[in-house]
């Protein structure tokens, strides 16, 4: 994905733009770039490499100062993070300016007509298209909106797409197409972003744009329309949240913020759930009670750390509901001709409501008859807009590319699901249920006294620094937390990391073994599966007799383990299914830290971006 800014008002463009782009870079970080009309013309700088790049290229060259621009930070699809692949992108003459996120899959066939037509196209983009498109377009019809409406009539994929010409100096002109984009509206002021964090600082209301839509800002107001020039329904809303939010308070990371806010946003996504009746509420619910009771079947469809999180759901749901479940990868689902019906129930995982393979599986989902509920943190995104329900996690913004708060909010809006089910099936009764949600209220205590005994944690993640492995065990819902660690991992420290089913230690992954290899083990709770826990101790001591070096996380009062770990974590003893919430924590923590101390980016890995919106 990538991060897009637009403001028409009376500060300083550019000023704004560049702000919002600081906000958005965690989205996209190959390159930068900026556009701005004044003096009835264009100017424009971007350069490859982080914003600070860019930065330092207009403290060498500035723009002039003007009321209209736009901006851009890339998470590169087509052509490499080069100056000359940097959006924003102009027609030949220099009049029109555009920044784009995501794919137009026609653009080859575009490029080629254009090129017949003598149009010079100068950079590997699918982007620079639609410059040029606009510039014809505006030529005929010297309405920017109106252009662009015709030109996203000729496009096909997924695409947000933002624009300027020197021609109207007081429009800025948006569209998108299954990719996200917001307005912003001020006072005599009007703002564009991929996310409203580009746009906090300055007001909080916001309009949601629908699929297929053109937006025309303008400093005394915004027009929605769709690609067919009617009208465009739009919903307002207010933005719960301010700007000390999406700020790093004092952390050296975002990641490290959002690890500690953790206890907040769990006790944030457990606000309001009971009614006064006592019975358990989600947010939006358009399926009724008696569709739910005849579900035969449960899907969860979702990419990456939310998948983690589907894992984990399964187990909640099968136990509390008695209903099978599946978790696919979103990215392979509808591919695979998965067997869909009116007594199916499709949960849709996604931090940024934006996901696009998890969008295209719930759209295919729909179109087979399935009923689709969506988890997600990010309210108007488009993933909860299209599912029949929506429960929030309200972990409010994530910025660090690596998810630890949307992942454990995930976890327990997946456990709300789960027991909204079962009410509304009848397999739990009510005081069973409030006695859960009890026991997910107290997790965020559990949480906190995590955070407060880390450091050993630090320690031992410093002093693998100069490892090439770590591997991962678990059992039972400890698996998925495996897998997790293992992703975090990866993604922050690029190490070779996995996570297997401890159970799986001697169909193959054992031969992974040798001397001081770091390997953690998740172990479940010795109460109640106690012939789990005695299987997990069996593969901590199989694999130290080989040479492991083994780091356990155990709960408090787990004496079992103590004799086979080299390395013990302890944390809260909690009911089986939730164990993840807790266990999950020090595996953040000692990702963050070693990825530190290999002096890795934590917040913006390399060649990662935070949400991918494209397939």
């Amino acid at each position: 994905m990538c991060g897009i800014v637009g403001y028409v008002g009376s500060q300083s463009a550019l000023d704004v733009v560049m702000a919002g782009l600081k906000r958005l870079e965690y989205r996209g970080y190959d390159s930068a770039g900026v556009a701005v009309l004044a003096d009835g013309g264009l100017a424009g700088a971007k350069k490859a490499g982080k914003l600070v790049n860019l930065e330092k290229a207009l403290v060498e060259r500035p723009l002039l100062a003007g009321g209209t621009g736009i901006g851009h930070t890339r998470w590169a699809t087509h052509g490499g993070p080069t100056d000359g692949n940097a959006h924003p992108h102009l027609d030949n003459a220099g009049r029109v300016a555009v920044v784009h996120n995501g794919i137009i899959e026609n653009f080859a066939c575009l490029r080629a007509e254009l090129a017949e037509r003598g149009h010079e196209l100068v950079s590997e983009t699918d982007t620079e298209v639609v410059a040029h498109l606009l510039a014809e377009e505006f030529s005929a019809c010297a309405d920017l909106a109106e252009a662009m409406r015709l030109v996203c009539r000729r496009l096909e994929g997924a695409f947000t797409l933002v624009a300027v010409h020197a021609d109207e100096p007081d429009v800025v002109v948006g569209a998108r197409r299954n990719s996200p984009l917001v307005v912003g509206v001020g006072e005599g002021e009007a703002f564009l972003a991929s996310d409203v964090a580009a746009f906090i600082a300055h007001t909080r209301s916001a309009i949601e744009l629908g699929q297929d839509q053109v937006v025309e800002l303008r400093r005394d107001g915004v027009t929605v329309t769709g690609f067919d020039g009617g009208p465009g329904d739009a919903r307002s809303y207010h933005v719960d949240w301010d700007v000390s939010a999406a700020e790093k308070g004092g952390y050296d990371y975002f990641m490290l913020k959002e690890i500690a806010e953790q206890p907040k946003a769990v006790a944030d996504t457990l606000l309001g759930r009971i009614d006064p009746a006592g019975s358990l509420t989600l947010d939006e619910v358009r399926i009724p009670a008696a569709a739910l009771r005849e579900v035969e079947k449960v899907v969860v469809v979702a990419c990456g750390t939310a998948f983690h999180a589907g894992l984990i759901a399964k187990y909640a749901i099968e136990h509390w509901t008695r209903v099978p479940c599946e978790v696919e990868l979103a990215s392979e689902f509808r591919y695979r001709d998965p067997i869909l019906d009116a007594r199916t129930l499709v949960i849709a995982i996604s931090q940024s409501g934006e996901t696009m393979d998890t969008l295209m599986a719930l759209r295919h989902a729909r179109e087979q008859g399935a009923k689709v509920l969506a988890v997600c943190n990010t309210n108007g995104s488009t993933i909860p807009r299209e599912s029949d329900a929506v429960l929030y996690t309200h972990a409010g913004p994530e910025v660090a590319v690596a998810s630890t708060k949307a992942f454990l909010t995930q976890l327990v809006a997946c456990y709300l699901v789960a027991l909204y089910l079962g009410q509304v099936r009848g397999t739990k009764w009510g005081d069973e249920i409030r006695a859960v949600v009890r026991d997910l209220a107290d997790i965020s205590g559990a949480v906190e006294r995590v955070l407060e005994t880390m450091e050993p944690v630090r320690e031992l993640a410093r002093s693998l620094a100069d490892k090439n492995t770590v591997l991962f065990l678990g059992r039972h819902v400890g698996y998925p937390v495996a897998l997790e660690g293992a992703l975090k991992l990866k993604e922050l420290a690029y190490m070779h990391a996995e996570g297997f089913a401890a159970g799986e230690l001697k169909h193959g992954p054992i031969a992974l073994i040798e001397q001081d290899v770091p390997v953690v083990v998740v172990v479940p709770s010795p109460r109640g599966r106690s012939v789990l826990h005695d299987k997990i101790v069996s593969n901590i001591q199989e694999i130290r007799a080989r040479g492991a070096r083994t780091i356990v996380i155990a709960e408090e009062g787990d004496e079992a383990v103590v004799p086979y770990a080299d390395h013990l974590i302890r944390v809260p003893a909690t009911p089986t299914l939730l164990q993840p919430l807790v266990a999950t924590v020090p595996l953040q923590v000692f990702a963050c830290e070693l990825a530190t101390a290999r002096g890795n980016e934590v917040d913006q890995p390399r060649n990662l971006a935070k949400s991918v919106t494209v397939e």
